[in-house]
């Protein structure tokens, strides 16, 4: 599978339907899918820790638009953003088609049921909320579940690090961070229309709708600048 590289991040050049068919695959040896952004690249770019649970993930896909607009720039085009949602919808349908076993953990109280209520024909063997202060109890929930995927929505970075701390207490099986996916899955987070997603601005739709998302945009030009460096220095290079 090729992999292109933005800001040290290799994200898998794959379509969706590949990302679907990479974590079927994964669900039988287990590892860790990411989905980063711009703003997830940045965290990254600037903390090593970041760096180590992002780009060591067995499948990395790019949700963000700005993402792909990055690699096209450094001259490593992707087929296309495969957004976390888009690629959780898929699989809920797929582990619903194979009798595979999904465990929620994220959101706050009660977003976890609801997203499981609202996935006729997909077997939640578990959920659990986000707002946790120990490990131990959620591992072990985990395992007694013994689920095929685990959907981990902490929010980033915190939901990558959380994977990445726990690769080995929950080896074999398949995690994915996939941020605020069971809000949208439980109703109570809207996605833009198809129309905006197709143009690139999903991101603006959420900062618009999510006031307390606007201050995430100050990163963009950050981004923007460090991928212009890597770009300098890959032509310098040669």
């Amino acid at each position: 599978m090729i992999r292109c590289d933005v800001l040290g991040v290799p994200f898998d050049a794959v379509t969706p339907e590949e990302a679907v068919r990479k974590g079927l695959a994964l669900m039988e040896t287990g590892g860790r899918v990411v989905t980063p952004n711009p703003e997830i690249l940045w965290l990254c770019h600037t903390d090593p820790a970041v760096m180590d649970a992002v780009a060591g993930a067995d499948l990395i896909l790019a949700d963000g638009v700005g993402v792909t607009r990055a690699a096209r720039k450094l001259g490593r085009p992707l087929p296309c953003r495969v957004t976390g949602a888009d690629w959780l919808s898929r699989m809920l349908g797929v582990c619903a088609e194979n009798g595979k076993k999904v465990f929620f953990l994220g959101g706050k109280p009660g977003v976890a049921e609801t997203a499981a209520r609202n996935c006729p024909g997909v077997t939640v063997c578990g959920v659990h909320d986000g707002y946790f202060k120990e490990d131990g109890p959620v591992l072990e929930a985990v395992r007694e579940a013994k689920p095929d995927v685990l959907i981990v929505c902490l929010g980033a970075p915190k939901q990558e690090l959380w994977m990445y701390r726990n690769r080995e207490a929950l080896s074999g099986i398949l995690m994915a961070g996939l941020g605020g996916s069971l809000d949208v899955l439980a109703g109570h987070v809207k996605r833009a229309p198809v129309w905006i997603q197709k143009i690139g601005f999903e991101w603006l739709y959420r900062a618009l709708r999510q006031p307390s998302r606007v201050k995430r945009l100050f990163v963009i030009p950050k981004f923007l600048r460090a991928v212009a460096k890597q770009k300098k220095r890959e032509k310098k290079n040669g």
